[in-house]
């Protein structure tokens, strides 16, 4: 029989994979504590929080959850990134990061109960800001449609069906910073390793 703190971690998880707009899964091994709370503040302003869990809840939270196709990832060192408000800020926040820490890896995410390819985060990262993006929509509706599509034309069919849902949103102001974001603290035990505190936070 499963321990009551197990069962209350599942549940735990399985309640942020719910609720979150977006999940995105990271691979942290070979960061510093200090790199990994200096990543967890950008992800706090992004309106993002970001957690180490043990894979085997994860896995269960998952199941439960009803997101199949993530135990492939849900392996070794993994982080997930909660984002609590706008999925391409966080997407943002990951990209940059990454940019200045080689070791860390961007594994996949979850938009919409579908799962991204790191490439495909990669091309969210990269939609601009909501000023910019009302900027081209309103020139794009003034031009042909063949050329609005072409605003999607680099993704596939089931990709450009959710970026541009998650565009409209931008659009209509859905997406607002999150306030009062918590974040889970990695204890410092080895400055220079996280896998120690990672072990530490999982017990």
């Amino acid at each position: 029989m499963p321990r009551p703190e197990k069962v209350q971690a599942v549940a735990d998880i399985k309640e942020r994979l719910e609720v979150a707009e977006a999940v995105f899964l990271t691979e942290y091994r070979g960061l510093s504590v200090k790199a990994v709370q200096e990543l967890r503040t950008s992800l706090r302003a992004s309106g993002a929080e970001y957690k180490v869990v043990k894979m085997t809840l994860a896995r269960l939270a998952a199941g439960e959850a009803g997101m199949s196709g993530l135990d492939e990832y849900l392996l070794g060192p993994t982080a997930l990134a909660f984002a609590k408000s706008d999925p391409v800020a966080t997407a943002k926040a990951l990209k940059d990061f990454s940019k200045s820490h080689e070791v860390f890896v961007l594994k996949a995410g979850v938009l919409s109960g579908n799962i991204l390819s790191p490439e495909e985060v990669s091309r969210l990262a990269d939609i601009e800001s909501r000023e910019v993006l009302l900027a081209k929509i309103a020139g794009a509706a003034r031009a042909p449609l063949i050329q609005a599509a072409g605003l999607f034309g680099s993704f596939n069919r089931s990709a450009a069906t959710m970026f541009h849902q998650l565009l409209e949103k931008k659009e209509s102001g859905e997406f607002a910073p999150a306030e009062g974001v918590s974040t889970a603290t990695l204890p410092a035990e080895e400055p220079t390793e996280t896998e120690t505190a990672a072990s530490a936070e999982e017990e």
